[in-house]
């Protein structure tokens, strides 16, 4: 049974395990965007884990250990003109454990993400996809997000 629960201190290991896994992902993916390496180190992470502003929702098995985790942040946009002040939450990361995929703790992770989002006046959720990275997109697809917008690039 998996339970969703706010990261600790104690899970630290593991979400810098599985934010390898993701990292890898990304350099598999863009070799010229992304090193092999450490998002962030223990100390940034322990400072992100006591902002209140980025909230890291970790899913852990029945003995509390962490199989999959979403880091977050919360976005307002203020004094434009044009847009409109909401507030977003967006998704830096979302990762399960790649050895135990296909079991809905993705889905169970985003959907208490949601009920978050929710319950705390946030008007919607954001996050980008890399191209190439299929599985994310099909996964949030399924999860009922839609495009907001297209970013393009031309390499020189």
């Amino acid at each position: 049974m998996i339970k969703v629960r706010f990261a600790e201190e104690k899970d630290l290991p593991d979400i810098d395990r599985l934010l390898n896994q993701v990292n890898l992902l990304h350099h598999e993916i863009r070799p010229d965007l992304f090193n092999i390496g450490r998002k962030y180190t223990d100390e940034q992470l322990k400072t992100i884990l006591s902002d209140k502003n980025r909230p890291i929702f970790a899913a852990v098995d029945e003995n509390d250990k962490l199989v999959g985790y979403c880091m977050t942040w919360f976005e307002q946009i203020v004094g434009d003109t044009i847009r409109t002040e909401v507030r977003t939450l967006y998704i830096d990361d979302l990762c399960v454990d790649e050895n135990i995929r296909g079991k809905h703790i993705g889905a169970t992770l985003y959907e208490q993400v949601k009920k978050y989002a929710k319950e705390n006046g946030f008007y919607n959720i954001t996050l980008h996809v890399w191209e190439g990275n299929d599985n994310a997109a099909a996964f949030y697809a399924k999860m009922g997000l839609k495009p907001q917008f297209t970013c393009l690039e031309e390499i020189l």
